[in-house]
């Protein structure tokens, strides 16, 4: 991968010239916890100021990172990125755990981040997400390869707002995802057995060949362990 970002890089300074400020890798793969074909390259980058022809000029090697099977990057000004910590508490603490400056400066050092919003977000965001999993799940039945699939790409985005979860708790999360889904099934007294086989599930780790019915159980455990997280989170405060 470093040759691809060297040339990204380059091609990212020949599109903004002076007005790229930092590019900056995040997530699991900064975290030291990339899985190949199953978790992606995040990256942020921050310009100075960011018009319609910035975003513009930038659709040639955008174009061309998307063809090697990159997401797009996200766009930030250098001063969005202070404004902007208390609306995406859950994001920026993310970046400010696991994170690789590829260029330029560290723009999210010493980020003030507030929470006044975080056990919102979370709530949210893990809602947002079940009933994206409800509904994924109706197609994917149809075949234990297609829930076996379902589940291990949908559990990444849970694992990280797991991250969010334990913050919750005065509970300062681990780099790793399966570090954040053991501690927070230990804080939150739930089954993490249920989420272990999925990430063996998405690691290819060894585990016990899953028939139909099996297959359908671990989903169905799976979508009650997230009901508990998210019950969890929502008497957070309220108690």
């Amino acid at each position: 991968m470093n040759n691809q970002f060297a040339a990204f890089i380059d091609d990212l300074k020949g599109t903004h010239g002076k007005n790229l400020a930092s590019v900056i890798l995040y997530g699991s793969a900064a975290a030291g916890d990339f899985v190949p074909k199953q978790s992606d390259y995040n990256l942020l980058i921050a310009l100075h100021e960011i018009t319609p022809k910035d975003l513009r000029n930038a659709h040639s090697c955008l174009r061309e990172w998307a063809k090697m099977g990159h997401p797009v990057p996200i766009y930030f000004t250098v001063n969005e990125l202070q404004t902007a910590a208390d609306v995406f508490p859950i994001e920026f603490h993310q970046m400010e755990r696991a994170r690789k400056v590829l260029y330029g400066t560290d723009v999210l050092a010493g980020l003030n981040i507030s929470d006044n919003f975080l056990r919102h977000q979370t709530e949210y965001e893990l809602r947002s997400k079940l009933i994206q999993l409800r509904r994924a799940y109706i197609p994917a039945s149809a075949s234990v390869e297609g829930l076996k699939n379902l589940m291990s790409q949908s559990f990444s985005s849970f694992a990280s707002l797991f991250r969010a979860v334990l913050l919750l708790h005065n509970v300062e999360p681990p780099r790793t995802k399966r570090e954040v889904v053991a501690l927070t099934a230990q804080t939150l007294e739930i089954d993490g057995k249920i989420f272990e086989k999925i990430i063996n599930i998405r690691e290819n780790n060894f585990m016990p060949a899953l028939d139909e019915v099996s297959a359908n159980q671990l989903f169905a455990d799976y979508m009650a362990q997230i009901e508990a997280v998210i019950g969890a989170v929502d008497k957070v405060g309220k108690s």
